[in-house]
């Protein structure tokens, strides 16, 4: 018996286009296709070559759903189940951060320096710990979390990529001595959480995002306790948000790395501090 069908993947393409840019989604049209493809099986190249192939009806209800959930405004990853991540790709849900492509700076200090030791404070799904692991495979990788919901996302893709991490609850193990110390800590203030996209306000875990009143919290907080700890990190990479970028550099030097620098990302943000 041949399966029920529920349009063409060109109808269900335009009908789905039609409803996210109505929701004010940007990328309408690419998650439309994202979300045909996994709920049809194809690939987006696969959808554009055959646009008159029918939807069977299965598909049309998991694609709907999703749909729904994209009109609602809920990430393209979350509702996917994955992110791609440097050359990796990881399981994340609402309990992590969506990795993203700025953060890819701090692993490319690690392959500028070749440490032989790494910590990565508040790792979350465990991006950056598993991208160093996987493209500096000599070094040893630890990786904190204060959240254990983030540790287990963290520990299932460490397990499911098959790469060496050490994973710890807590901020700096008793010796934080490392040869480099990387971190994407919450850097969002308060009053620009108001601001946030309803990608992100709504749905990732505000307690990764929102530092505190200035936003400079959580990196504040760290440099201190690396100020006073008997042994301190060779290097330090610190992810930063916009406008931030001189006030963390002076953090970074009082806390004793005398020589520092900046990357920028794509956009040309300062938007990684590097003290050595």
């Amino acid at each position: 018996m041949t399966a029920a069908v529920a349009g063409s993947v060109r109808e269900a393409l335009a009908a789905a286009t039609d409803a996210l840019r109505a929701a004010r989604v940007e990328s309408a049209r690419l998650d439309a296709e994202l979300l045909l493809a996994e709920a049809t099986g194809l690939d987006r190249a696969g959808l554009a070559a055959e646009p008159g192939r029918g939807v069977d009806a299965v598909a049309a209800r998991a694609f709907g759903a999703a749909v729904r959930r994209r009109v609602a405004r809920e990430p393209i990853a979350y509702i996917l189940g994955r992110k791609g991540f440097r050359r990796i790709e990881l399981a994340v849900d609402r309990r992590v951060l969506i990795p993203r492509p700025e953060t890819e700076l701090l692993v490319e200090v690690a392959l500028e320096l070749e440490p032989s030791t790494v910590l990565d404070v508040g790792t979350g799904s465990g991006a950056i710990a598993l991208a160093v692991a996987d493209e500096v495979p000599e070094a040893a990788v630890l990786a904190t979390d204060t959240s254990l919901d983030a540790l287990a996302v963290a520990r299932a893709n460490r397990d499911r990529l098959g790469v060496a991490v050490g994973l710890s609850h807590g901020t700096l193990p008793d010796d934080p001595g490392v040869e480099l110390l990387v971190a994407n800590l919450p850097y969002v203030s308060e009053a620009e959480w108001r601001d946030l996209a309803p990608e992100i306000a709504r749905y990732e875990p505000r307690e990764a995002l929102v530092a505190g009143a200035t936003g400079l919290e959580a990196i504040d907080t760290l440099l201190g306790e690396l100020a006073i700890a008997a042994r301190r990190p060779a290097a330090i990479a610190l992810e930063v948000g916009e406008r931030q970028a001189a006030t963390v550099a002076e953090l970074v030097r009082r806390a004793g790395f005398e020589a520092v620098e900046t990357r920028r990302d794509l956009a040309g943000v300062e938007r990684v501090v590097v003290g050595r």
